[in-house]
C-alpha cells in the first residue's frame, strides 16, 4: 500500500512538472567549453508533440512525462538536438551540436533552461523593486532580479559609485556598482530597448567628489603642480532648493552654489556572447559607464539588445557632472529612479542613442577622442538616413550646418564624444 501511495504521489508531481514544457518561453544556457551561450526557446505542446522555435529556427520534438527531446534545423541546414529532464528549477540536459571547425563532427554540451513567466493579465504594470545586492559588471550570467515587459514601469534605487547607500552604509564594492539586471521579456538580439527615464531624485543630502583633474584634460605646464591633487571633497546638497555646495570650502569658493542636475552615469544592457562581461567602469556598444550628462529625467536612451531579455543595468548616480567628468568623480550620490521600457523589434542601433524633447544625440565611445568622434558622427548620420530619409549628401549638409559635439567622458579607459542635432531643424517623420 505504501509503494502504491508513493507511486501515485510521484505521478501527481510529474503532471505539473511535465506541464511546464507546454506552450511558453524558456531561456536556454548552453555551456560551450565553460562559456555560457544564451538563447530563446519557444515551445508549443500539443499532447506529446512539441513544436516551436529556437532563436527563430523551427523545432520539432516530443515530451514524455518529465523528459523531452527536440531537434532544430537552422537556415543553413545544420541540425541541433536537445534532450533533457524537466525539474522544479527548469530543464537540464545535453545538447548535440555540429562542430563549427569540422563539418563531419559533432560536440555535446550541457544545457539548462529556465521558464520566462507568463505576462500577467491586463495592461502595463508598475513594479517596486528594492535591491539587496549589486553588480560590478554588465554580465549576462547574473540572474535577473526582476522580469518586466515592454510598457512596464520600475521604481527602484541606486547606490553611489563607492557602493554607499542613502543611509551612508556600504552595500557593495566600489567601482560603480549597478542595480539589476532587469529581464525584458520578448527582447532578443537584433532588437533595441528604449529606456524612458521618467524620474530621477536624489535621496540623500551629500555627494562625494575629488579635487583632481584627469590627465586627458591637463596641460604639461600643470602636471607637476597637480601631483598634490586627488583629495576627497564632500558636497552638501539642499534638495529642496536644488543646490550643491562644497563642504569646508575656502574663501574663494564660499559663494559657490551649483544647481543639481541628477543623471545616471551607468546604463547598459548585458554584453553579447563571445565578449567578456563588461566592467562597470567601462563602456561598450550597448552602453556602460557612459557618464553622459544627458541621461537625465525626461530623456530616452536607445540601447541594442545583445542577449535574450536584454538584461538592463543602471547606477552610478550623479547629482551633477560637468562635461568630461574632469575631476575623475562627478558629484557621486545615491538616487531614486523610475524608468519605463519600450521594445523595438528587429531594429538594432549600432551604439547608444539619446533623445531629448529638443535634440537627437549619439554617443561614440573609443580609446581616443578621434575614434569616438568618428563613431558619434557616423552614428548620427546613420540615424538621419534611416529615420529621416536623408541621403548621405543631404545628411552632410545638415551636419555641416547644425551638428554640435560635446565630450561626456574623459575619466574612463574609453572616452566619449556625443554628436548632437536640434530636432526642430529636421524634416517631420
Amino acid at each position: 500500500m505504501t509503494k502504491l501511495l508513493v507511486s501515485l504521489t510521484a505521478l501527481a508531481l510529474a503532471a505539473p512538472l511535465a506541464a511546464q514544457a507546454q506552450t511558453g518561453q524558456w531561456i536556454v544556457a548552453t555551456d560551450r567549453w565553460g562559456n555560457k551561450e544564451y538563447s530563446t526557446l519557444n515551445l508549443v505542446a500539443d499532447g506529446k508533440t512539441l513544436t516551436g522555435d529556437w532563436d527563430g529556427d523551427p523545432l520539432t520534438g516530443a515530451v514524455r512525462a518529465r523528459r523531452l527531446t527536440f531537434a532544430v534545423t537552422d537556415g543553413r541546414g545544420s541540425v541541433y538536438r536537445f534532450e533533457g529532464a524537466i525539474g522544479r528549477d527548469g530543464i537540464r540536459g545535453t545538447a548535440d551540436f555540429p562542430d563549427g571547425n569540422n563539418p563531419s563532427a559533432r560536440v555535446r554540451h550541457g544545457f539548462t533552461a529556465r521558464r520566462v513567466p507568463d505576462r500577467p493579465a491586463g495592461g502595463p504594470r508598475v513594479h517596486d523593486f528594492r535591491p539587496t545586492d549589486y553588480s560590478n559588471s554588465f554580465s549576462p550570467d547574473r540572474a535577473p532580479v526582476l522580469t518586466i515587459w515592454p510598457g512596464d514601469t520600475v521604481r527602484t534605487v541606486t547606490i553611489d559609485s563607492g557602493g554607499v547607500d542613502a543611509q551612508g552604509v556600504t552595500r557593495a564594492l566600489f567601482g560603480n556598482p549597478q542595480t539589476g539586471p532587469f529581464f525584458i521579456a520578448g527582447a532578443a538580439p537584433g532588437d533595441s530597448v528604449i529606456v524612458h527615464i521618467e524620474r530621477l531624485r536624489l535621496n540623500r543630502d551629500w555627494a562625494d567628489s575629488l579635487d583632481t583633474i584627469v590627465g586627458r584634460a591637463l596641460g604639461a605646464e600643470l602636471v607637476a603642480e597637480a601631483k598634490g591633487l586627488g583629495k576627497p571633497v564632500r558636497w552638501r546638497i539642499d534638495r529642496a532648493a536644488g543646490i550643491a555646495t562644497p563642504e569646508n570650502a575656502g574663501a574663494a569658493l564660499k559663494g559657490l552654489r551649483v544647481p543639481v542636475r541628477p543623471m545616471l552615469g551607468g546604463l547598459a544592457l548585458a554584453s553579447g556572447f563571445g565578449s567578456p562581461p563588461l566592467s562597470t567602469g567601462d563602456t561598450g556598444r550597448a552602453g556602460g559607464n557612459m557618464d553622459f550628462p544627458e541621461v537625465i529625467e525626461g530623456n530616452r536612451v536607445w540601447l541594442p539588445v545583445l542577449q535574450p531579455g536584454g538584461l538592463l543595468y543602471l547606477g552610478d548616480g550623479h547629482a551633477r557632472q560637468g562635461d568630461g567628468e574632469t575631476s575623475q568623480y562627478a558629484l557621486e550620490t545615491s538616487m531614486d529612479v523610475t524608468f519605463r521600457v519600450e521594445l523595438v523589434k528587429r531594429k538594432s542601433v549600432p551604439m547608444p542613442r539619446v533623445e531629448s524633447p529638443t535634440e537627437l544625440m549619439v554617443l561614440g565611445q573609443a580609446g581616443s577622442l578621434d575614434d569616438a568622434l568618428k563613431q558619434a558622427s557616423t552614428g548620427l548620420i546613420q540615424w538621419l538616413r534611416e529615420d529621416y530619409g536623408l541621403s548621405l549628401a543631404e545628411a552632410a549638409q545638415v551636419m555641416g550646418s547644425a551638428v554640435r559635439f560635446t565630450v561626456p567622458n574623459l575619466a574612463g579607459r574609453s572616452v566619449g564624444v556625443a554628436a548632437r542635432i536640434d530636432r526642430a531643424l529636421l524634416p517631420a517623420r
